[in-house]
C-alpha cells in the first residue's frame, strides 16, 4: 500500500470551479425533486440499527462475485441515483467526472482513481437492493438524529425514534469512540470502503467511506462520536467532497476516450479480479 503523509492539504480554494450554476443550488432540497423525497422517506423509514447491522453480515464477507473495476463501473451505467437532486447522469459519468476534476488539479494518482471508484459500492443494487439501502446521505444508528440530516423529517417513522436506547446524544457509543466503532446507515460507501481496503492508501479509504456522511463532513455534527485520527483524516474528505460535488455541473465525460488512462491507473493499485 502506498504510504501517504498524515497531513492533508488545506481544501479551501484547492478546486478550480467553473459552474453555470451556484455554489449554494447545489444539494437544494427545499424544493426537491419528488423521487428525492420518495427517497429519502424510505431510507430514514428503514435504516435501523439492526437492518445496519444485518447488512454488514451479509455483504462484508465480499462473497458474492469476483469482477475487474471496470467491468463494476460498466454497470453503474444503468444507475441513476434517486437520491441526488444535481444531476440525472450515470453513475459512470458522475464518477468520471468526479476523477478527471481531480485529475485536472495535479493530485495523486491514488486520489484519482478514489474519485473514480468512490461510487462503485453502488453494485449492491445488481444483488437487488433497493436504492434506499445503497445510495443517499449517511447518518449514524444506534444515536439521536441530527436535524441537519437531509429532510430529517421522516425520521419520525423509523422504529429507532421509538427506542430511548437510540435518542441520547451518545445513545449505544462513547464519547471519541471513533467512526469505525460507529453503525452509520447502510450503503455504498461501507461497502466499496471493504472492497478498497487492501489496496488504496488510508486518506482514499476515508474518501471513500464517509464521502456521503454530509451531516458530519459539511454540516459539522457527530465531532463527538470521532477520535483523533477520523478528525485528521476528514481533512481528506472534506477535500474530496468539493470534487464529488461540484463536477456535477461539469461537461458529460468521454468513457471511451478516457477509459485507457483509468484501466492503467486501476491495474496500478488493484488485481484484475476483485472480491465484491
Amino acid at each position: 500500500m502506498t504510504e501517504i503523509a498524515a497531513s492533508a492539504p488545506s481544501p479551501n480554494g484547492s478546486l478550480r470551479v467553473d459552474l453555470d450554476k451556484k455554489v449554494e443550488d447545489f444539494r437544494a432540497y427545499e424544493p426537491a425533486p419528488a423521487r428525492v423525497h420518495t427517497f429519502y422517506r424510505l431510507n430514514h423509514a428503514h435504516q435501523t440499527r439492526a437492518f445496519v447491522q444485518a447488512k454488514k453480515q451479509q455483504y462484508l464477507g465480499l462473497d458474492r462475485q469476483r469482477m475487474g473495476i471496470w467491468t463494476a463501473l460498466e454497470f453503474l451505467n444503468t444507475l441513476v441515483d434517486d437520491s441526488d437532486p444535481d444531476t440525472e447522469l450515470s453513475q459512470i459519468e458522475h464518477c468520471l467526472q468526479t476523477a478527471e476534476a481531480i485529475r485536472r488539479d495535479g493530485h495523486p494518482d491514488w486520489f484519482q482513481l478514489a474519485g473514480l471508484v468512490h461510487d462503485l459500492g453502488k453494485v449492491l443494487c445488481l444483488w437487488g437492493e433497493p436504492q434506499w439501502a445503497v445510495v443517499g446521505d449517511t447518518f449514524p444508528t444506534g444515536c439521536a438524529y441530527s436535524p441537519k440530516i437531509v429532510l430529517s423529517e421522516y425520521f419520525k417513522e423509523n422504529p429507532d425514534s421509538d427506542d430511548p436506547r437510540y435518542q441520547t446524544k451518545l445513545g449505544v457509543y462513547e464519547e471519541n469512540c471513533g467512526l469505525d466503532n460507529v453503525d452509520l446507515s447502510w450503503g455504498h460507501d461501507e461497502y466499496v470502503y471493504h472492497v478498497a481496503r487492501p489496496y488504496l492508501p488510508e486518506p482514499a479509504l476515508y474518501m471513500l467511506r464517509y464521502h456521503s456522511f454530509y451531516a458530519a463532513h459539511r454540516e459539522n455534527e457527530y465531532a463527538y462520536l470521532m477520535d483523533d485520527r477520523d478528525r485528521e483524516m476528514f481533512r481528506w474528505v472534506k477535500l474530496f467532497n468539493q470534487y464529488d460535488l461540484y463536477s456535477k455541473d461539469h461537461a458529460k465525460p468521454d468513457a471511451t476516450v478516457l477509459r485507457p488512462y483509468y484501466e492503467a491507473l486501476i491495474e496500478k493499485y488493484f488485481p484484475a479480479q476483485v472480491r465484491f
